[in-house]
């Protein structure tokens, strides 16, 4: 089977009756291939839908926690079972597939079109805000190739006319023995970054700092200084674009064991000596304030 898109909605039928009967993976696959010689007969086999099922079936608790992060809104027993399987294609070839083979525009793309085909009047539009924070979330990956057929002109968001959600983050340190240390929290999606959320109730900004910093770390800590602020489109599930704003601060705490929160995306909570830090996977936006607080310390 030559097209792609065709085996793609395959795999999803196979998914939709595997997440509805509650199947094994071996019973999946049998029904597979029921679909296979039902909706492509005389095909004989389809190496890419049958990699692409085993590969989403052997992941899909890794897909589901991604997923959950990236529609906090949505837990995922609430998303029909259309959409949260199109999701899980989506994902896969998003985060998992040889990017030479499945280019990330592309893994979005295709998703939305199963989406339009196969889901409701709202799937295609969920599934492009899902996957779209993602894609955020990992840096935007070739956002710049241009070798897409029917390459439309990206269209220019004005930050000032788009809804704002203001969060806060912090650097986190201690001193130990003379040697600087950062606490940072890695997530599912392989980096490491730094403990922020949203504001709560009457909270300040640097109460809700210190909070995150509690929650995702589990330590006490002091704000000193503001360090910078990052400001991006995002795409939310509900909402369509909103413009994200984050400001973070330099916090200081004890040399003390962390203690991983139960925020949903974080699989890990680490010490680092400061002569580490520029070695670790940073997301782009992330790097320039971890740089701008590691500059401070060599300063005095």
């Amino acid at each position: 089977m030559a097209n792609r898109h065709l085996s793609r909605s395959l795999v999803l039928q196979t998914l939709f009756e595997w997440d509805f009967r509650d199947l094994s993976e071996k019973e999946a696959e049998a029904v597979f291939f029921r679909n296979l010689a039902e909706f492509a007969p005389g095909v004989g086999s389809d190496p890419f839908a049958e990699n692409l099922l085993r590969n989403i079936l052997h992941k899909h608790e890794t897909i589901d926690e991604i997923l959950e992060k990236a529609a906090p809104e949505w837990p995922l027993e609430k998303i029909s079972i259309i959409d949260r399987n199109i999701l899980r294609i989506g994902i896969y070839e998003l985060l998992f597939s040889e990017r030479g083979e499945v280019p990330p525009k592309v893994a979005i793309n295709e998703a939305i079109e199963i989406a339009k085909g196969f889901g409701g009047e709202s799937s295609g539009r969920f599934a492009n805000g899902v996957l779209g924070a993602i894609y955020k979330e990992l840096g935007e990956p070739g956002k710049n190739e241009t070798s897409f057929k029917n390459k439309k002109e990206r269209k220019k968001v004005e930050l000032a006319n788009l809804p704002v959600d203001a969060l806060v983050g912090s650097v986190v340190y201690a001193i130990k023995e003379d040697n600087v240390y950062l606490a940072l929290v890695h997530d599912i999606f392989g980096h490491w970054t730094l403990a922020k959320g949203h504001l709560k109730g009457n909270e300040s900004e640097e109460e809700a700092a210190v909070r995150k910093i509690r929650e995702e770390l589990g330590i006490a800590a002091s704000v000193e200084k503001e360090i910078g602020k990052n400001e991006y489109v995002a795409s939310d599930p509900e909402k369509g674009k909103i413009r994200k704003s984050v400001k973070y601060f330099l916090a200081q705490s004890e040399y003390q064991p962390l203690q991983k929160g139960e925020s949903g995306g974080l699989d890990d909570a680490k010490w680092f000596p400061l002569a580490e830090a520029a070695s670790l996977n940073f997301y782009e936006d992330i790097l320039p304030i971890v740089t701008k607080a590691v500059t401070s310390f060599k300063k005095t």
